[in-house]
C-alpha cells in the first residue's frame, strides 16, 4: 500500500461520511502505486513518499476536504502531484497573486501550438487553481473568508480569459491581421466586460461568467492574409474565446460562458462598437438592463477602452435624480423569479428563494439604482463595498448592515458548500443524507438540524428587509383593516371619475373639505388635463398608484383644501418626470413631511414644484428639520461636488444650486415646525451663502489660473488666492432672508503692475477684473436648477462708476478720503466672507480704523437724519397708504431702517471712543456691546432688540406665506419712533450723543 493504514484521521469526520472517505482512501492509494511505479521506471523519488511526510494538522484537512467534495477527490485521484505542489508553493494557505496566475497561465500555453492543446492547458490550469480554492474554503487558512474564495474564482476567470484572449490573437495573427489603430492612434483590441459576480469580483465556485464584447470603433484589419471588417474580425475571435473556455473537452470545460446580457441577448450581435452598444442603451435600454450594467467592469482585453465605454454609459445606469421607478422593477423582476420558483417547486433554492441570495442582493442594488446617479460612492460592482457604504450614507441603519452582511455571507459559504461536493453550479439544497451530512461538515455544523434552524432563522431575517425596502407601498395600504382599505378603494375611484359629483362631493365633505365642489374640479382638470392624458403608460400607472395614496396624505393633514391646492401644482410639474411619482408612492413618510411643509408655506410648495429635486430631501427628516451648521455644510457641500469630474463646470454648477436650494429647505422646514430661533434661522441661510461663496470662489480661482497662471503677488513671488469677497448689508450683517440678494464687494491685494506667469499672461488688473466677472457668472448664471444668487455690485468704491475689483490700499484711501457718510454706514455692516485668511485680517483693520474716526457729530448726526428721510420719502409707505393705516416694516418711521441707522450711527459717533463698538456687523450685537459698555440703558437696548426681531420674524414669516403678516406692531413703533427722535432729532446739535442716562419712553 502506498499510504498506511490511518492515514487520514477520522476524528473530525462524522460516522456516516466514514465508509465513503474509506473508498476515496482507497482510490488515491491506488492512484499512487501507479504513480510511484512510474517514478520508479524514471528513477525519480515515490510521489507516496511526500504524502506520508504530510503532518498530523494537513492530513486532518486532506480528510476533511475529501470527505466533502467528489471534486476535490476526483482531482486528487487524477492528479495526486497537484497536492504537493499546491503545498509547495503556498496555495493550500493562501491564493496566488493575479501576476503569478497570469505567469504560470503564460508558461502553460507557451508549449501550446494549436487550439486543442490551447484549451487542453486552460483546463488542466483552471482545475488545479479550483482545488486550491476548494481546499481553502472548506479548510478556512489564516481566517479565509467567503469574500477571498469569490475572489479567488474571479481572479482565475479573468487570467483564463487574458490568457486565452492573448493566445488567440497571436495565434490567428497571421490569418486574420490585427485591428486597424483607433482615430487617436491608439491600437484596438476585444473589450471584456464581466456581469454579475464577475464584474462584482465576488464569483462563486462553480459559476459560469456573464460577458459582453465590444470593440472601440469601426475599421479594417491590417497585415493578416486578408481584410476582416472590425465587426467581423471581433465576431470571430469572440466565438474562439468563447469556444477556449467554455467547450466540453476530453479535460471537461474551464468556464461555462453566457452571452445573453449583450444587448438584444441571443438575438443581437455578439460584439458590438462603442458607438452602437451606447446608441442602444439610450434609446433601447430596458429597466433591467441598467440592473445588469450595475456590475460591469472591463476584464480582459483592453481594460483602458473597457473603462471608456462603462464611463459613457453611466448616465444609463445612474440617474442624476433619485431614482425610485427602479424598485418597480425589482419588484417585478422579483415576482417573476418568484412565480418560477413556485411553478418549479424550488423553494429549497438558497439563491432564489425567500430569504435568499438574490434578496440580498436586491437590497443593495435597489439602493444603487435609487440613489447611484447622486452618491457615487454607491457606484461600485462590489456588493460587499456597497454594503459597507450604505451606512455611511444614511441610507440604511449599521444594525441592519450588521445583519445583513453575516447572513449573505453564511448563504454564500453555504451555496459555495453545495457546489464543492461536485463543481456543478447549484443552489438546491440536497435530498440526500450522506450529501447533507457533508455540508454540514463543510459548514462546520452540529449536523443538517442545527444547519437548518439556522438557515430559517436566517431566512426569515433576510426577507424582512427586503419587505422593508422592496415592499409595495399599495399593497400595504391594502393590507390595512377593512374600514382603512375601503377609504383606500373609495380614494382611487374617486381619483379615477368613477364616482357620481353627489359622492365625491360627499366624500370630500366627510374628510374635512371646507369646499369639496372645488377640489374635486382640481382632482378632475388634472385627471383630464392634456399632461396626463399624454403621458406614457408607465408613467401614467405611476400617477395612478401615488394619487390615491396622495389623496390620504392630504386628508391627514390640517388643511385639507390648502394642502391639495398647494400639491397639485407640484404633481403637474413632474408629470414628465415620473421617477419623482414613485418617489413619493414609494415613501408614505415623504408624502407626510410634503403635507405638512406646504400646509403651513407656499413658498416652500412652490420651491417644490420649481426644483422637484428637493423631493429627495424629505427622505430623510433627521437633516430636513436640523440645518447643518457652517463646517458640516462645507463638509457636504465638498463631499457633493467631490462625486462630479473637476473639469465639468456645468455639473459642478448645478450641484452647487441643488445643494443651496436643499439646505434653505432645510432652514425653512425648522423654521416652519419651531425647532430654530429666529437669529439662528438667519444665521444658517447666511453659513449657506459663505460656504457657496467660498466654493465659487475656488472654481474662479481655478478657471482663472488654469488659463493664466498665477498673479504676481506683492514679494514678487506667484500664487496664493491675494482676494477677498466682503459682504455688505443683510450678508455683512449675518441677517440673510430666504429671498436676499448678496451685497458684494471685491477687493486684491496682489502687485499692482504685476503679471500672471501662465502659458497666457495677463496683467494683474485684468486677471482680478475677470475673476470678479467670472464669480457674478457663477452666482447669477441660470442653470435647470435656477440661479444661486442676485449680486449687487453697487456698494463698491464709486458705485457702478468704479472699477469693479479694487486693491486693498485703494479701498482704503477712497473711504479715507472720498466716501460719503452713508457709505461709512455700510461699512458699519461689512465683512469679509470668502477668501485669504491674511486679507481678510487686513481689511479688518481697514475698516475699524475708517470707522473709529473723529468725526465732527453734528454733522454726521444731520447727514444720518438727511439719508434717513430721504429713504422714508422714497422708499416707505404713500402718504394716502399711511392713511389707510399702512405700515412699511422696513422703511417707515419706527421701523427696521431706524434701529439699524441708530447702530450705525451709535458706531460712527462713538467707535473712536468705545473700539468694542468696531467688532461687530450685525445690530444684535452692536446693541449688546451698546449696553455691555453703558452708551445705552439696558431698557432701552433690551427694547430695540425685541422690536428689531419682531420685525425680522415677521419679514422671514411674510416670505414663508407670501403674504404680509397681520400683526399689532404698534408698540414697537412707538418706542422706536420715541428713541430715534430723542437719540437722534431731539438733542442739542452741538451736543455729544450721550445716551446713556437718558429716560426710556414708557
Amino acid at each position: 500500500m502506498a499510504l498506511p493504514d490511518g492515514f487520514l484521521p477520522l476524528t473530525e469526520i462524522p460516522h456516516c461520511l466514514h465508509a465513503s472517505l474509506g473508498e476515496t482512501a482507497r482510490r488515491l492509494d491506488e492512484a499512487l502505486e501507479r504513480a510511484d511505479a512510474r517514478a520508479s521506471q524514471q528513477q525519480s523519488d515515490p510521489l507516496s513518499e511526500t504524502w506520508r511526510a504530510l503532518g498530523e494538522s494537513r492530513r486532518e484537512q486532506l480528510a476533511k476536504v475529501l470527505a466533502v467534495s467528489t471534486f476535490a477527490a476526483d482531482t486528487l485521484v487524477h492528479y495526486p502531484d497537484w497536492l504537493t505542489s499546491l503545498d509547495a508553493n503556498g496555495e493550500l494557505e493562501s491564493a496566488p497573486s493575479p501576476r503569478l496566475l497570469d505567469q504560470w497561465l503564460s508558461e502553460a500555453l507557451g508549449e501550446a501550438s494549436d487550439e486543442t492543446t490551447m484549451q487542453s492547458a486552460i483546463r488542466r490550469f483552471r482545475r488545479e487553481r479550483m482545488l486550491g480554492i476548494v481546499w481553502r474554503d472548506l479548510t478556512r487558512p489564516n481566517g479565509t473568508s467567503m469574500w477571498e474564495t469569490a475572489g479567488a474564482v474571479s481572479r482565475l476567470a479573468e487570467a483564463c480569459l487574458e490568457g486565452a484572449l492573448g493566445w488567440l490573437e497571436a495565434h490567428f495573427e497571421a490569418r486574420w491581421g490585427r485591428p486597424a489603430p483607433r482615430a487617436d492612434g491608439s491600437p484596438q483590441r476585444l473589450v471584456v466586460l464581466g456581469m454579475g459576480k464577475l464584474g462584482a469580483g465576488e464569483l462563486n465556485l462553480s459559476s459560469d461568467i456573464d460577458l459582453i464584447f465590444a470593440f472601440p470603433e469601426k475599421g479594417v484589419t491590417q497585415g493578416g492574409k486578408r481584410e476582416f471588417e472590425h465587426q467581423e474580425y471581433f465576431t470571430k475571435l469572440g466565438q474562439k474565446l468563447i469556444g477556449a473556455l467554455d467547450a466540453i473537452t476530453a479535460d471537461g470545460f474551464a468556464f461555462r460562458v453566457d452571452m445573453r446580457l449583450r444587448p438584444l441577448g441571443d438575438g443581437g450581435p455578439l460584439v458590438g462598437s462603442f458607438a452602437m452598444l451606447a446608441s442602444y442603451y439610450q434609446d433601447q435600454g430596458r429597466e433591467w438592463e441598467r440592473y445588469a450594467m450595475l456590475k460591469a467592469r472591463p476584464v480582459a482585453g483592453d481594460i483602458d477602452a473597457g473603462c471608456e465605454l462603462l464611463a459613457s454609459l453611466s448616465p444609463f445606469v445612474y440617474r442624476k435624480y433619485l431614482d425610485f421607478g427602479a424598485i418597480e422593477s425589482l419588484r417585478e423582476m422579483k415576482s417573476m423569479i418568484n412565480r418560477e420558483v413556485k411553478r418549479r417547486g424550488m423553494d429549497d433554492n438558497i439563491k432564489l428563494g425567500r430569504g435568499g441570495i438574490r434578496e440580498v442582493e436586491f437590497v443593495v442594488q435597489a439602493f444603487q439604482l435609487i440613489r447611484g446617479g447622486r452618491d457615487t460612492e454607491l457606484q461600485v460592482t462590489s456588493l460587499k463595498k456597497a454594503l459597507e457604504r450604505l451606512p455611511e450614507l444614511g441610507l440604511l441603519p449599521q444594525q441592519v448592515i450588521d445583519e445583513l452582511t453575516p447572513d449573505y455571507v453564511f448563504l454564500r459559504d453555504l451555496e459555495h458548500a453545495i457546489q464543492a461536493l461536485e463543481d456543478r453550479q447549484t443552489q438546491a439544497l440536497p435530498h440526500d443524507d450522506a450529501q447533507r451530512e457533508r455540508i454540514a461538515l463543510a459548514m462546520d455544523m452540529e449536523d443538517w438540524p442545527a444547519l437548518m434552524a439556522r438557515l430559517s432563522e436566517l431566512r426569515g431575517r433576510v426577507r424582512g428587509h427586503f419587505d422593508a425596502v422592496i415592499a409595495d407601498p399599495e399593497e400595504e395600504a391594502e393590507g390595512v383593516d377593512e374600514d382603512d382599505s375601503t377609504a383606500y378603494a373609495e380614494l382611487r375611484a374617486l381619483w379615477r371619475g368613477e364616482l357620481s359629483e353627489q359622492e365625491a362631493k360627499a366624500l370630500l365633505e366627510n374628510a374635512g373639505f371646507a369646499d369639496p365642489a372645488r377640489g374635486d374640479r382640481r382632482l378632475k382638470a388634472l385627471r383630464q388635463s392634456r399632461a396626463v392624458q399624454g403621458m406614457q403608460r408607465i408613467g401614467f400607472e405611476r400617477l395612478d398608484a401615488l394619487m390615491p395614496l396622495l389623496l390620504e396624505a392630504v386628508i391627514d393633514s390640517e388643511s385639507p383644501d390648502t394642502v391639495l391646492e398647494r400639491v397639485l401644482p407640484l404633481i403637474e410639474s413632474v408629470l414628465r418626470r415620473t421617477a419623482y411619482l414613485a418617489l413619493l408612492r414609494e415613501n408614505r413618510d415623504a408624502l407626510g413631511h410634503l403635507m405638512r411643509l406646504c400646509g403651513a408655506s407656499p413658498w416652500i410648495a412652490d420651491q417644490i414644484a420649481r426644483h422637484p429635486i428637493l423631493l429627495d430631501e424629505l427622505l430623510t427628516p433627521s437633516t430636513l428639520y436640523t440645518p447643518a451648521d457652517k463646517s458640516r455644510l462645507a463638509d457636504e457641500l465638498r463631499q457633493a461636488l467631490g462625486r462630479i469630474p473637476e473639469d465639468d463646470e456645468e455639473a459642478q454648477l448645478e450641484a452647487l444650486r441643488v445643494f443651496k436650494h436643499a439646505q434653505v429647505l432645510h432652514v425653512a422646514a425648522s423654521d416652519i415646525v419651531g425647532t430654530r430661533a429666529l437669529m439662528k434661522v438667519s444665521d444658517y441661510l447666511t453659513f449657506i451663502a459663505e460656504v457657496v461663496l467660498e466654493q465659487v470662489l475656488a472654481m474662479a480661482w481655478k478657471h482663472l489660473t488654469r488659463k493664466h497662471g498665477y498673479p504676481k503677488r506683492r514679494d514678487g513671488s506667484h500664487g496664493e488666492t491675494d482676494f477677498i469677497i466682503v459682504g455688505y448689508g443683510k450678508l455683512g450683517g449675518i441677517e440673510l432672508g430666504y429671498s436676499s440678494d448678496l451685497d458684494l464687494v471685491f477687493i486684491h491685494d496682489a502687485a499692482s503692475q504685476g503679471s500672471t506667469d501662465g502659458e497666457r499672461p495677463i496683467d494683474n488688473p485684468v486677471f482680478f477684473t475677470r475673476l470678479g466677472q467670472r464669480i457674478i457668472h457663477l452666482l447669477t448664471a441660470v442653470t435647470p436648477a435656477g440661479a444661486l444668487y442676485e449680486v449687487d455690485m453697487r456698494l463698491r468704491p464709486s458705485g457702478n462708476a468704479g472699477l469693479l475689483v479694487t486693491t486693498l490700499e485703494a479701498f482704503a484711501d477712497y473711504q479715507r478720503r472720498e466716501a460719503w457718510t452713508w457709505e461709512h454706514q455700510a461699512l458699519v455692516r461689512a465683512r469679509a466672507v470668502a477668501g485669504d485668511t491674511g486679507l481678510e485680517q487686513r481689511f479688518d483693520a481697514v475698516r475699524r480704523e475708517v470707522l473709529g474716526q473723529v468725526r465732527d457729530l453734528p454733522a454726521l448726526r444731520e447727514e444720518v437724519i438727511q439719508m434717513r428721510h430721504k429713504m422714508r420719502d422714497h422708499l416707505g409707505s404713500s402718504a394716502v397708504a399711511k392713511e389707510a393705516g399702512a405700515f412699511d416694516l422696513k422703511q417707515d418711521a419706527g421701523g427696521m431702517v431706524d434701529i439699524e441707522f441708530l447702530c450705525q450711527f451709535a458706531v460712527l459717533a462713538m467707535g473712536h471712543d468705545c473700539p468694542a463698538l468696531l467688532v461687530y456687523s450685525d445690530n444684535m450685537r452692536i446693541l449688546e456691546t451698546l449696553e455691555e459698555h453703558e452708551l445705552l440703558p439696558a431698557e432701552d437696548a433690551s427694547a430695540l432688540r425685541e422690536a428689531y426681531l419682531a420685525y425680522r420674524n415677521a419679514f422671514h414669516r411674510s416670505a414663508l406665506t407670501k403674504q404680509i403678516v397681520e400683526a399689532d406692531f404698534s408698540a414697537q413703533r412707538e418706542l422706536v419712533s420715541r428713541l430715534w427722535q430723542r437719540l437722534l432729532e431731539d438733542d442739542d446739535a452741538s451736543t455729544p450723543p450721550d445716551i446713556s442716562h437718558q429716560e426710556t419712553p414708557q
